[in-house]
């Protein structure tokens, strides 16, 4: 064996026609497998389906109620007759066909001959050749088993748009609001109550620090839905309060939220040196003058990252305020899609729930990571990014 084929080369270099050919084959099997099942789902979606075609797989067209017949038939049979008439034709059995062949052609010589290649580019070329293979095997594999399942059954549970149109869906879209507002208001909670709890946790005085402790340590131990309960049937009703349930769970995700935010200050703030403090000092402030002034500016800089997590996670967990009751016109997300399903019995409400979350907390994750990429580079301030 040369040397080459034991060690990685040690300059970048050049690549060449085979190892570009073997990347072409590995993003093509996976681009068929993913662009072309949408582009056949497209293409289904633009005819004019056969009833009696849809019929016999269970189908049904939408007849509506007359004097002599009741309702009959799925209304939106057509998109979803499209989509179970696509997964299952000719032209994406072929193309999953095609792709798992070149996805077996992509691996093969990827992963046996990437060794044998002297410049790094080729050799990148290789491997990620090869990995889009094993993506296309996946994905494909993935789709294979839906669609020798029952697509029919799945499209009419899962992926019948129509039930949508209609006050249903727009309950869905008004919920993105009321997701937001729980979440914002109890993430503004939580941050007073956690650089209370952070200040008192760093005590050196044990009778400041232990109720603090304390209150963390519940709030962190016991789940969410527990604590709603008992912010809500007892403590609300229990104490003759009276609030709505939504006040209420704006109160508990706060409070909530502030433990976890309190071990994020209290990291942020110790991450702080010790030097830092003690200048403070000398120049005659008081200890909570030097927090004030000069340790929670720095340590807030740190903290902005991980506080941002927190809020991520608070936007999926306010589903949770779904067994307090929510009043209609204050349904959140999951309690929209929720009263959708009970209308309809149709599961597609809960998709659109899905893509309502990922639309709202995509570009948080996103902002999260360039707000990391932009601390860690070592610049002061976070604007202007």
């Amino acid at each position: 064996m040369s040397q080459a084929e034991i060690s990685a080369p040690d300059t970048r270099g050049d690549t060449s026609p085979f190892a570009v050919a073997v990347l072409a084959v590995g993003a093509t099997a996976v681009t068929l497998v993913l662009v072309g099942t949408l582009v056949i789902q497209v293409v289904y979606a633009r005819k004019t389906p056969d009833p009696v075609a849809c019929a016999s797989i269970g189908v049904v067209p939408f007849q509506p109620k007359t004097d002599t017949s009741p309702q009959r038939g799925v209304e939106g049979w057509q998109g979803v007759c499209a989509i179970a008439q696509g997964l299952t034709s000719t032209a994406e059995t072929t193309t999953l066909a095609v792709a798992l062949i070149l996805a077996i052609v992509a691996m093969t010589l990827g992963w046996s001959m990437y060794r044998r290649m002297d410049t790094r580019r080729k050799r990148d070329h290789m491997i990620n050749g090869a990995v889009f293979g094993l993506q296309a095997v996946t994905f494909g594999a993935i789709l294979w088993a839906f669609i020798q399942g029952s697509p029919e059954k799945t499209a009419l549970t899962f992926l019948n748009f129509f039930k949508l149109k209609g006050d249903d869906g727009w309950a869905v879209v008004r919920g993105i609001k009321y997701t937001l507002l729980l979440a914002f208001a109890g993430e503004m909670i939580g941050i007073v109550v956690g650089l209370i709890l952070a200040m008192l946790v760093i005590s050196h005085r044990r009778s400041v620090r232990t109720p603090a402790l304390v209150y963390i340590n519940v709030f962190r131990g016991t789940p969410l839905l527990i604590q709603l309960s008992i912010g809500y049937f007892g403590v609300n009703l229990g104490l003759g309060l009276h609030l709505s349930a939504f006040a209420v769970g704006i109160a508990v995700f706060g409070l909530n939220m502030g433990a976890y935010s309190a071990e994020v200050f209290r990291a942020g703030i110790q991450s702080i040196e010790r030097g830092q403090m003690e200048a403070a000092r000398s120049l005659g402030m008081t200890y909570l003058q030097a927090m004030r002034y000069a340790i929670v500016p720095q340590a807030t800089r740190r903290v902005i990252p991980p506080l941002m997590n927190e809020f991520v996670i608070l936007i999926k967990d306010t589903s949770l305020i779904i067994i307090l009751g929510l009043a209609i016109s204050q349904y959140d997300l999951f309690a929209a899609a929720q009263q959708g399903y009970s209308n309809t019995y149709n599961a597609t409400f809960f998709l659109a729930a899905s893509a309502g979350y990922l639309l709202v907390t995509l570009p948080m994750i996103w902002l999260v990571n360039r707000v990391e990429r932009r601390l860690r580079s070592g610049l002061v301030g976070i604007t202007g990014m």
